[in-house]
C-alpha cells in the first residue's frame, strides 16, 4: 500500500475537524431574515420562485460554475486571424451558464415585464441571492435592469427602441451571439460615463456628439471605464453643442458592420473577475440622442438610481454569504475541546457578524420597496435620500464583514476553496461603482436640503418604531436635528449619511426582527461607546439566541 493510501486509511485522518462542503443546500431556506424581510415587504407572492432559485443557486455544480469563472476571466481579442478588426471579448463558459441560468430568472427584467406590488421586492431577493455565489455575471443585468426606465421614457421619440429593443431587453433567453439586435433573441445593456480627466465630475467630459443628416449622431473620443464591452449597446454621455448629453449606442450597425467603438483593453481589476471592463475609443461611433440636448444627466440619472440599489443590494449579498459560511465553519470545526460556536468570544464576533447580515438584509429589501411601481410619492421622496445613505453604508460594512468572515475562518478562509477571498476583492466594488463614499454622502445632503418631503418620509419611516427603544428614540430626534440645519457642512456627511442607514435599521430590526437582534443592534450601534470593530458586543447581549437565529 502506497504512503499516501497508508495516510488516508488512518482513522485520524479521516476525521481531520474540516466542515463539511458549504453546498448543496437551499440559500433561500437558509435565510429566515431574507424570508420574512421578503413577505413583510410585499413579495410573498414569490415564495415558491423564490425556494426554486435559492436551491439552484446552492448547488455544488452552481457554486463551481462561480469558481470557474473567476479563476479563467475573460480574454480581449482585437484582430481576426485576417488582420480585421473585431474587438471581441471571450469568456468562460461558465460565464455563458451563469448568465444563462440569471436571465431565465429575470434579474434583469422582472418587475418591468411584471409589475405587480412586490416585484422589485421579489427581483431584489433574487439579486441578493445571486451575490452569494458569483458577482460579476450581476453587472451587465444591472445595467439592463437599470436602463429600461430610461429607455420607456424615450421610447415614442425614437421608434427604434419601441420596435427593436425593449422586446429583446426584456426577453428572458441569454443571447451571447455578436448580431445586429434585429437577429438576437435578446440584448443587455451596458453604460460607459466616466473619462481620464473627470471621473466621477462627468461633466468634465471631453467626447463630442455630432449631429448627422439622419438625425442620429456620431461620437468622438474614450471612455475610461466601459462597463461590460459585449453588452449590444450602452448609454453613454458626450457633449454637445447645448452641453452633456445622453445617447444609445450600439455594439453593431444595423447591417451587420461593427460600430466605430474601439476596445484599447481591459481593466485588470482587484475583483469582479470574470466580468470585462474596458477602455475604449469612438471614431464617429453612431450613437442616438436619448431626450434632449444638454439634459444627459437628468437622463442617466434614474438609471444610476436603480444601479445604486443593485449595489445596495449585492453588498447585502455579499455581506449575507460571508456570515453564512462564518457560521458553517464555526458550527463543525473543534478548537481546545469545544466547537468553536459554543467558545464565547467567538459568540461574540458570529453575533456582531449576524447582525451586519440582518441589518443588510432588511436595509436592502425596505430600499426595494421604496422603487415599486405603485409606490406612492412619499416613498419615492424616501428612495431620494435613503438610497445614497444605504449604498453608502451597507457597501461599506460589506469589506470589513468579509474580512472578519474570513479571520473566523483562519487559514481555510484564507485560500481560494473557500470563495472568501474571491467576496473580499469584490467588496470594494460596489462602494466605488456608481459614485464613491464621499459622492454618495453628498448627495445624502443635497436630497435633505432641497427636498423636507424626504427628511419627513425618513423620520416617518423610523418613528413607526418610536417608544420600542429608548437609544433609538435619542438616535431619531438627534438625526431629526441633524437633517434640518441648513447649515450643515460637507465635512459632516458621511456622519449623517451613516446615522441614517443605522438608523432606519435599528428601527426595522426593533420592529421586525427577533427581540435580542433588535435590543443588540440598538445597545452596539446607537450608544455612544460603539467602537466600529466586530466582537465587541457589550454586556448583556443575548449572543447564543443570535447566534442561532441563523
Amino acid at each position: 500500500m502506497s504512503q499516501r493510501r497508508k495516510v488516508e486509511s488512518d482513522p485520524t485522518f479521516r476525521d481531520a475537524n474540516q466542515p463539511p462542503p458549504f453546498e448543496g443546500r437551499n440559500l433561500y431556506l437558509a435565510d429566515r431574515a431574507l424570508q420574512d424581510a421578503a413577505s413583510r415587504e410585499g413579495a410573498s407572492w414569490a415564495h415558491e420562485r423564490l425556494v426554486g432559485w435559492g436551491e439552484l443557486l446552492g448547488r455544488a455544480e452552481t457554486f463551481a460554475l462561480a469558481a470557474r469563472a473567476n479563476r479563467y476571466p475573460p480574454e480581449l481579442r482585437t484582430h481576426d486571424r485576417f488582420g480585421e478588426r473585431i474587438d471581441e471579448v471571450g469568456f468562460d463558459p461558465a460565464w455563458h451558464d451563469l448568465m444563462r441560468l440569471a436571465m431565465r430568472e429575470g434579474e434583469h427584467c422582472t418587475p418591468w415585464i411584471e409589475p405587480r406590488d412586490g416585484a422589485q421586492v421579489a427581483r431584489a431577493v433574487a439579486y441578493l441571492l445571486h451575490a452569494e455565489v458569483e458577482n460579476g455575471t450581476q453587472c451587465p443585468l444591472t445595467m439592463t435592469y437599470a436602463a429600461v426606465p430610461v429607455l420607456r421614457r424615450h421610447a415614442a421619440a425614437l421608434p427604434p427602441l419601441a420596435d427593436l429593443w425593449l422586446p429583446r431587453i426584456l426577453e428572458r433567453e441569454y443571447d451571447p451571439r455578436s448580431l445586429p439586435v434585429a437577429d438576437k433573441a435578446s440584448a443587455l445593456i451596458g453604460m460607459g460615463m466616466t473619462e481620464r480627466q473627470g471621473g466621477s465630475d462627468v461633466r468634465a467630459n471631453l467626447t463630442r456628439a455630432e449631429r448627422s443628416a439622419d438625425r442620429s449622431y456620431r461620437l468622438t473620443g474614450h471612455k475610461w471605464f466601459f462597463s461590460a464591452p459585449m453588452c449590444d449597446a450602452h448609454l453613454v454621455l458626450a457633449q454637445t453643442g447645448a452641453g452633456l448629453s445622453c445617447f444609445l449606442l450600439p455594439r453593431l450597425l444595423p447591417d451587420g458592420t461593427r460600430n466605430a467603438v474601439r476596445i484599447v483593453r481591459l481593466k485588470d481589476k482587484l475583483g469582479n473577475r470574470s466580468n470585462a471592463s474596458s477602455e475604449v475609443e469612438f471614431d464617429g461611433a453612431h450613437a442616438w440622442l436619448l431626450g434632449e440636448e444638454g439634459r444627459g444627466v437628468p437622463v442617466i440619472i434614474e438609471m444610476v438610481q436603480h444601479t445604486r440599489l443593485d449595489c445596495a443590494i449585492g453588498s447585502a449579498g455579499l455581506v449575507r454569504g460571508a456570515v453564512a459560511q462564518a457560521l458553517h465553519h464555526a458550527t463543525h470545526r473543534r478548537a481546545f475541546g469545544r466547537r468553536l460556536v459554543e467558545q464565547l468570544l467567538m459568540q461574540n464576533v458570529l453575533a456582531d457578524l449576524t447582525l451586519e447580515a440582518e441589518a443588510s438584509t432588511a436595509l436592502a429589501l425596505r430600499l426595494a420597496r421604496a422603487f415599486e411601481a405603485a409606490a406612492p410619492e412619499s416613498e419615492r421622496s424616501l428612495a431620494r435620500l435613503a438610497t445614497p445613505a444605504i449604498k453608502y453604508w451597507v457597501c461599506k460594512r460589506a469589506a470589513t464583514v468579509v474580512a472578519e468572515a474570513m479571520e473566523v475562518l483562519g487559514g481555510n478562509g484564507y485560500v481560494e476553496e473557500s470563495a472568501l477571498p474571491r467576496f473580499y476583492r469584490e467588496a470594494p466594488l460596489n462602494s466605488i461603482w456608481e459614485g464613491s463614499g464621499n459622492v454618495m454622502c453628498l448627495d445624502v445632503l443635497r436630497a435633505a436640503r432641497r427636498e423636507s418631503a424626504a427628511i419627513d418620509a425618513l423620520l416617518a419611516e423610523m418613528a413607526l418604531a418610536c417608544g420600542a427603544d429608548a437609544r433609538l428614540d435619542r438616535h431619531a430626534a438627534m438625526l431629526a436635528m441633524a437633517l434640518r440645519q441648513p447649515d450643515t457642512q460637507e465635512r459632516d456627511a458621511r456622519r449623517i449619511a451613516g446615522a441614517i442607514a443605522v438608523g432606519l435599521a435599528a428601527a426595522l430590526l426593533v420592529r421586525h426582527a427577533p427581540a435580542a437582534i433588535g435590543d443588540a443592534y440598538c445597545a452596539s450601534r446607537l450608544d455612544d461607546g460603539y467602537a466600529g470593530a466586530l466582537g465587541t458586543l457589550p454586556a448583556g447581549v443575548d449572543l447564543p439566541a443570535i447566534v442561532r437565529e441563523k
